[in-house]
């Protein structure tokens, strides 16, 4: 039952989607996934922090932003080398995709060389390459792209309704315009958000009704929040039922993602470390296909990898192997 791709969801339709027996959803969620990507498997992939903390962005659920009261320290720059040593140490581990994240509202230009040569080094090792470095241009991302680079992740977060409550230091449009220069440089877009930061039911729809009615990103990374202390929702939800979404309503919200966006890799990410081995089966049956493994993910706290082997095998899932064509990075070079 290979899914119809579609870009004209309504919100009716995908409320509607929420609403069903869980069971139902479930199947039909199951059923799609297996007709657009291999039963069984996951990709691993790893997320590493090349420049920490002192974003000038006031996003209410970031440990790296100015804003918080968080303790992080700013970091300059990581050193290239260095990180091509992590995605070794990365790729050794089983990972097929290599993600690195810099705390900028946008890259400087000074800073393009070390990214570059970041990509090729990445990409020259067979694994799959991901950014994100806050807003580009258009000359940016066609540098970008003509380094090789496979996806740039630029998540929306959360509804454009609610999304003025978590982020004032840029809009919605200027999210969506970043994605638009992504694309149109040839980069696939890696977009999804976050549950959990005591949003509505009507936002998590309003979420996804806009992933699927845009060109839908090749990659979707749903994830839950961690309140951080010092941050202005991790502040606010602190010792309140809302500082953790309900685990049935996040399962709901991956297998919905799953069914309007078919072909899309489904990444279940920040917040594992704090679910139940039964909630993440729950999202793989959903259609998640994709965790990040290691003990960090930017600055937060993972599941790890030790414990993200044991249940892998619980479940009898496979790490997704990773064949990266390096023909675009052959003819940019």
């Amino acid at each position: 039952m290979s899914a119809v791709v579609r870009t004209d969801w309504t919100r009716d339709e995908i409320a509607a989607l929420f609403d069903m027996p869980f069971n139902d959803l479930m199947f039909e969620a199951q059923s799609i996934h297996r007709a657009n990507h291999p039963r069984n498997e996951l990709q691993l992939s790893t997320l590493l922090s090349i420049k920490t903390s002192g974003c000038p962005e006031d996003c209410g659920y970031c440990s790296q932003s100015k804003e918080a009261d968080s303790g992080l320290e700013a970091t300059k720059l990581m050193d290239v080398q260095a990180v091509l040593q992590a995605a070794t140490q990365a790729k050794d581990r089983g990972s097929g995709r290599f993600c690195m994240g810099a705390a900028w509202r946008s890259p400087k230009q000074r800073d393009m060389p070390k990214l570059v040569a970041m990509i090729q080094g990445v990409r020259q090792m067979g694994m799959e390459t991901c950014m994100t470095l806050g807003m580009l241009n258009e000359g940016q991302a066609k540098q970008l792209a003509d380094a090789g680079l496979d996806y740039y992740n630029h998540n929306i977060d959360t509804s454009p309704e609610n999304y003025a409550n978590v982020i004032t230091t840029r809009t919605f449009a200027d999210r969506i315009e970043t994605l638009e220069n992504v694309r149109n440089a040839g980069i696939n877009v890696c977009c999804g958000g976050i549950v959990g930061m005591g949003e509505t039911r009507n936002d998590r729809i309003g979420f996804l009704h806009a992933l699927a009615t845009m060109p839908h990103p090749e990659s979707v990374p749903i994830n839950a929040l961690v309140p951080v202390e010092g941050t202005v929702l991790g502040d606010m939800l602190k010792d309140t039922p809302l500082a953790k979404i309900d685990e049935v309503e996040f399962v709901r919200t991956v297998a919905v993602a799953r069914i309007v966006m078919p072909q899309s890799m489904v990444r279940l990410s920040a917040g594992r470390e704090s679910m139940s081995d039964a909630c993440q089966a729950l999202c793989f049956m959903a259609g998640a296909n994709s965790i990040f493994t290691g003990d960090k993910l930017l600055t937060a706290a993972n599941a790890g990898d030790d414990k993200d082997a044991a249940l892998l095998d619980k479940l009898g899932l496979v790490a997704m192997g990773c064949e990266v064509s390096t023909e675009r990075w052959e003819t940019a070079a």
